[in-house]
C-alpha cells in the first residue's frame, strides 16, 4: 500500500527483456535501505526488489500483464521512474489510497504554464463498462499518475486536468512529460468499490 508521495525520481541503469519479462536496473539514494522481496512502487507500479547490487543499484522484474497495462516497457537507461517505498501505518496519510495497481496508461495532451506552477492535461481510453466500474476520474478528486498522488481538475469522459507545483516537478518525472508521453494512470480504489456496490443493489 502506498500513499502517492513520491520519495525519489530515480535513474534506469539497465533495462533487459527475458522473454516476456523486463528487468529493470535503477540507481537511488536509499538502495541501501532496500531488501530483497521489499514492495516498491515504480511510476505508480507496485514491483519486488529481486537483487541489490554493491554497486548501489537494485532490479526488480515487470511481467508481462504489467508491462501491457503500464509505461515500464517504454522506459530505457537514463530516464527517470518515480520511486515511493511501501506506507508506514503508523504514519500520517498525506496522498490517498494507492495501491500499486495502475489501470491504465494515458497521453499528455497539453502543458500550460500558469504563475509558477503547471497545468498538465491527459487523456485515456476505457470502455464505458470498465468506466461504470468506477475507472474514471472525479472533480476534485483523487487520481495517482506515475505514482505521484493529484487532485483531479477539470475532469471530462476521457481526460482530466491535474495541477503540479514547482516542488513536485523538481522531484518527480513530472519535469520529463510533454505532450504525447505516455503515464501510468490508477484511479481511486474508493471510487471503484462505490461504484460496485451501487451496481449489486
Amino acid at each position: 500500500m502506498f500513499s502517492g508521495i513520491v520519495e525519489e525520481a530515480a535513474l534506469v541503469v539497465g533495462a533487459v527483456k527475458d522473454e516476456g519479462n523486463l528487468h529493470l536496473t535503477l540507481s537511488c539514494s536509499f538502495t541501501d535501505e532496500l531488501k530483497i522481496d521489499q514492495s516498491v512502487s515504480h511510476n505508480g507500479v507496485c514491483l519486488t526488489v529481486v537483487a541489490l547490487s554493491e554497486d548501489g543499484t537494485y532490479t526488480v522484474t515487470a511481467i508481462q500483464e504489467t508491462l501491457e497495462r503500464s509505461n515500464l516497457g517504454l522506459l530505457k537507461e537514463g530516464d527517470l521512474v518515480n520511486l515511493e517505498r511501501s506506507m508506514k501505518m503508523d504514519g500520517r496519510l498525506d496522498g490517498h489510497i494507492v495501491q500499486g495497481h495502475v489501470d491504465c496508461t494515458a497521453v499528455c495532451e497539453e502543458v500550460e504554464e500558469v504563475e509558477g506552477s503547471r497545468y498538465y492535461k491527459f487523456s485515456y481510453d476505457v470502455p464505458l463498462e470498465m468506466a461504470r466500474r468506477g475507472y474514471v476520474t472525479v472533480e476534485k478528486g483523487s487520481v495517482t499518475v506515475n505514482g505521484v498522488s493529484l487532485t483531479v481538475c477539470d475532469s471530462e469522459r476521457d481526460s482530466f486536468r491535474v495541477a503540479i507545483i514547482p516542488y513536485t516537478f523538481e522531484h518527480t518525472n513530472f519535469k520529463t512529460i510533454e505532450p504525447g508521453t505516455v503515464v501510468n494512470i490508477e484511479f481511486d480504489i474508493i471510487g471503484k468499490y462505490l461504484a460496485r456496490l451501487s451496481s449489486l443493489s
